[in-house]
C-alpha cells in the first residue's frame, strides 16, 4: 500500500504507438530508488534487444523533485527525448515513476 502522500504507479504499463512506420512503445514502473529505475530500464533493452533507441527518464522520489533523476536520449537529438520525458514525470502528479521509451 502507498504509504507516501502522492500517487505511484500501481504496476507496470505499455503503450505502443505507430507513427510514420516507426513503432514505438513506451513502458512505465514505480521505482523507488535511482538503482530501481537502472535496472527497469536495462530489463526493458533485454526484452527488446532489436530496438535502435531506448530513451528513458525517471524521477525517483516525489513529484517535483529533482534529487532522484535521470534521463537519456539514447543517439537521438541532444535534449529531444530524454529531457522532454523527464519534464512531464517531474509535472504530471505521480512520484518514484520511470519512463523507457524505445523505437
Amino acid at each position: 500500500m502507498n504509504q507516501s502522500r502522492y500517487s505511484i504507479p500501481a504496476g507496470v504499463h505499455r503503450v505502443e504507438e505507430t507513427i510514420q512506420r516507426s513503432r514505438f512503445i513506451t513502458t512505465l514502473s514505480h521505482v523507488p530508488a535511482s538503482t530501481d529505475a537502472h535496472e527497469f530500464v536495462k530489463q526493458i533493452k533485454d526484452e527488446f534487444p532489436d530496438a535502435t533507441h531506448n530513451c528513458w527518464a525517471f524521477a525517483a522520489g516525489p513529484p517535483g523533485s529533482t534529487a532522484h533523476v535521470g534521463l537519456s536520449d539514447d543517439g537521438e537529438a541532444h535534449n529531444s527525448a530524454g529531457k522532454p520525458v523527464l519534464n512531464t514525470l517531474l509535472h504530471g502528479g505521480v512520484g518514484e515513476i520511470v519512463a523507457v521509451c524505445i523505437r
